[in-house]
């Protein structure tokens, strides 16, 4: 069942979505405000963009060309219906196809900035859903981690910016990847669902071509405070107040 949701919590920007399927989560807002967007970007690519919280919520912060990506088909119909909504179709543009070598398609280093809210779990670590396109978004089925990463290396110039949101659990494994396609990583950012919980997401983001070192962390990101509602920085950034 399709329905129309404000994406952000002042009326900037709706988004299409489907309830029983997959909606769009906190994750994406949060890459969205936490990527660096280079000085000068004239395109950027968002690697499975599912129906496109992300580029609609860096035509906030950017005026550049936004492409993004998505295999799955029905989500990909529903970012179109989200971008025409908006009003977006002469900033953002959807491809309906499977981002491995999708660097073929577009070409290499032809972009300032990759961004990423991928599927975090490889197949068989989880019980699966019986619904074939939530495991699609949630585990590593069409594509694995690191065919993510070398797709952003190979889009990105020299200099390029990628972005990706994941699991702490995965964090080794995502700097070994970094580290191999020539992706050096440049900030970091831990994420905790509450004071007193474990971590159980990070951002990271990575230069192509940068030397070595100067890795900033960043100080935690609270989604809850003690009563259970969120705090202010995150309500800052979904209703999108955070001065850049």
């Amino acid at each position: 069942m399709e329905i129309v949701n404000e994406l952000l919590g002042r009326p900037l920007l709706k988004i299409y979505q489907d309830p029983e399927i997959f909606n769009f989560s906190l994750d994406s807002i949060l890459l969205a405000h936490f990527c660096t967007i280079p000085n000068k970007t004239k395109r950027i690519i968002d690697l499975g963009t599912g129906n496109a919280p992300i580029p609609l919520y860096l035509t906030l912060r950017t005026k550049a060309k936004i492409i993004g990506i998505e295999i799955q088909k029905y989500s990909f119909n529903l970012a179109q219906k989200s971008v025409k909504i908006n009003n977006k179709e002469d900033q953002i543009e959807l491809i309906n196809c499977d981002l491995r070598n999708v660097s073929t398609k577009l070409g290499l280093g032809m972009a300032e900035l990759v961004v990423s809210n991928p599927p975090f779990y490889k197949v068989g670590s989880f019980k699966q859903n019986p619904d074939e396109r939530k495991n699609i978004a949630r585990h590593e089925i069409m594509c694995t981690l690191e065919d993510i990463i070398k797709e952003a290396s190979l889009l990105l110039n020299t200099r390029g910016v990628f972005t990706l949101i994941h699991r702490p659990e995965r964090l080794s494994e995502i700097i070994l990847l970094l580290n191999k396609y020539n992706l050096e990583p440049k900030r970091l950012q831990f994420v905790y669902p509450k004071i007193n919980k474990p971590c159980n997401h990070i951002l990271i983001e990575a230069v192509k071509g940068a030397s070595p070192g100067s890795l900033k962390v960043l100080e935690p990101l609270y989604v809850y405070d003690e009563f259970d509602k969120w705090t202010d920085k995150i309500l800052k950034i979904y209703n999108y107040e955070v001065e850049e």
